[in-house]
């Protein structure tokens, strides 16, 4: 009875937290949320398959089962129906007031050939899927969309994502919309599986992963264990933060729903990753417990150090000073709340983490930064302290994916300096590194289930437009006294 009584009140809790105001938007309005239906049947049969990096080369594989006593093996090779290597991975399974996950499986696959076709069964028996790698050089292409949901608008923004021969997805925050209905992470993983089994897909938390419950539910434990990323591999701590490499691309993927002060892990850890970028004698180790290492084929035996905060040592200050990004030019960011936002929704909620680390992503040279949150479009000029800036990062908002709760269509008029496009319509961004130095970026609308190319812009690098250089060293102490 106790239990009932603490799911009641949890229904109450759900309920409240639930509510949407509605606006007087004119263009096509939301469409309704998905009744997929979800196979619970007792079975090995895997379900839910989604890839992701884990590291240099390597790739995580997850799926569901709803049988317990399957093994976590993926069997993989380069034609199809046959398979010249296998992998043992982990499990793990949740449980959320009444209900239980099924088996969740994360097997790591590698090292693997870049620009690649693999072929892979899970679990050792059930369909046969396939994967393509990204290339090891530009060009690159990302597929970019946020706030995804489940809705008529959501299919259709993956079909148009389908059909642009993307390398990587990039998803910033807010996947499936469960909003505490716990199977509805089970009809996401089922929606997006034809997408996600076959590219990467690299996602980071938004408030709708975050389904807390006083005193009963931890906030992220359906986001953790579905969708494991390579945080342990970059460094960090914490699943909610990570980084990794694409050809000549780095990127990081932030927590605007965890703890971001400069005395916070997450700002330590972004310190020592963009400090890290592209130094060959300064480098995470992830052989074992995360550390920093000091060394090179140059420079003798290495040291190694404990704890990565420990950084802002004089050795380190000289070294980095010396480091040129030749390896990864191009610097990329993600988290759910915008920095720069002229929609009248979520006014201001991302001032606080733009105040502590704003400083270090201008100071390391991020190109670009990816948004999601406000239901609608928007691009910036470079910016950097609320003003255009050329040595800043371009600022795109993109939570359009297809939400249930529809669009944002409100701006603060007239629009600020800093603001190129906006535009409250749902859709998905593609972005094509070509080299080291240009990058092209689309925003495609969804008009009538047809994707059109509305806002497009070439982006130069910050390296190959000066701004890391002369300057750069300034910056870079300034990095490292933060």
């Amino acid at each position: 009875m106790k239990k009932f009584l603490l799911f009641l009140t949890a229904i109450l809790f759900i309920a409240g937290a639930g509510t949407v105001f509605a606006g007087d938007y004119v263009r096509p309005p939301p469409r309704k949320t998905f009744n997929l239906p979800w196979n619970s049947k007792s079975s090995s049969q895997p379900q839910q398959v989604h890839i992701s990096f884990a590291g240099d080369k390597h790739m995580r594989v997850t799926w569901v089962t709803n049988d317990g006593s399957s093994p976590s093996i993926v069997e993989y090779g380069t034609s199809p129906g046959k398979y010249s290597a296998i992998a043992q991975g982990e499990s793990t399974k949740y449980s959320y007031l009444l209900y239980s996950s099924g088996k969740i499986h994360h097997t790591v696959i590698g090292p693997l050939q870049g620009n690649t076709t693999y072929f892979y069964r899970c679990g050792g028996e059930g369909p046969e899927f396939q994967l393509k790698t990204p290339p090891s050089k530009f060009p690159v292409t990302f597929a970019v969309a946020g706030d995804l949901g489940q809705t008529g608008w959501t299919k259709s923004t993956l079909e148009h994502i389908d059909q642009c021969k993307y390398d990587v997805h990039l998803l910033p925050g807010d996947l499936s919309y469960a909003d505490y209905l716990q199977h509805r992470w089970d009809t996401f993983g089922q929606l997006v599986q034809p997408l996600a089994s076959s590219r990467p897909w690299m996602v980071t938390q938004g408030n709708h992963e975050k389904e807390s419950i006083p005193f009963l539910e931890d906030g992220f434990v359906s986001y953790n264990s579905r969708w494991k990323m390579p945080f342990e591999e970059s460094g960090s701590t914490s699943n909610l933060y990570y980084s990794f490499d694409v050809a000549g691309v780095h990127i990081i993927m932030l927590g605007s729903y965890t703890a971001y002060d400069e005395y916070s892990d997450q700002y330590r850890w972004l310190k020592v990753d963009l400090c890290c970028l592209d130094s060959s004698k300064f480098h995470l180790s992830v052989s074992g417990p995360p550390e920093v290492v000091f060394g090179g084929s140059d420079m003798g035996a290495e040291t190694f150090l404990d704890n990565p905060s420990n950084i802002d040592v004089d050795y380190a200050k000289a070294d980095l000073l010396k480091v040129v990004r030749k390896r990864t030019p191009w610097l990329v960011v993600l988290f759910h709340v915008p920095w720069y936002n002229s929609n009248i929704a979520h006014q201001c909620e991302g001032d606080d983490m733009m105040a502590a680390m704003e400083p270090l992503l201008y100071a390391a040279g991020a190109d670009i930064v990816f948004t999601g949150h406000v239901h609608a479009y928007e691009r910036t000029k470079r910016v950097y302290e609320g003003k255009s800036d050329p040595c800043g990062a371009v600022h795109i908002t993109i939570g359009d994916g297809g939400n249930r709760e529809g669009l944002a269509h409100r701006y603060k008029q007239p629009p600020p300096e800093w603001s190129v496009f906006r535009e409250a319509s749902f859709g998905h961004g593609e972005l094509k590194m070509v080299n080291s130095t240009h990058a092209f970026w689309s925003w495609h609308r969804n008009e009538d289930d047809e994707p059109v190319r509305s806002d497009q812009v070439w982006i130069t690098s910050l390296i190959g437009s000066g701004c890391n250089t002369g300057g750069s060293h300034e910056m870079r102490r300034i990095l490292m006294a933060s």
